[in-house]
């Protein structure tokens, strides 16, 4: 009987484990890089969702800016305007002299003598 080292089958059973290999090693990178990309995705949509909130609030900033409402607000509280029949009322500090303000002395500490100190740093008294 003779003994064949070298058989087709497992030849071609150890090239289809190694392709087989292959394919299952390029399909593990292939889900990483998926994975990469969807997580870049969230986070571009996420500042995309936010620049549009954005926009949509300057854009109401905008409009209420050039409304007349805006333009009559301004005009009561900052350009201090009125308007025709309007009668404005100036506030005046009230009149008189003003009574001049008396500062309170604060007391002297009386200086304790040299066997005082010496009593309270030991001690702990005052």
């Amino acid at each position: 009987m003779k003994v064949h080292l070298f058989n087709w089958k497992y030849a071609a059973l150890i090239v289809g484990l190694a392709v087989l290999a292959m394919l299952v090693m390029d399909f593990n990178s292939r889900m990483a890089e998926l994975r990469r990309l969807t997580n870049e995705y969230e986070q571009v949509q996420a500042v995309a969702t936010q620049k549009a909130e954005t926009k949509a609030a300057l854009e109401r900033e905008i409009a209420y800016a050039t409304s007349d409402a805006a333009v009559i607000e301004w005009a009561y509280q900052d350009g201090h305007m009125v308007r025709p029949g309007d009668v404005p009322v100036v506030p005046l500090a009230p009149g008189g002299p003003r009574p001049t303000p008396t500062p309170t002395p604060l007391p002297t500490p009386e200086p304790l003598s040299n066997p005082e100190s010496w009593f309270a740093l030991f001690f702990g008294q005052d």
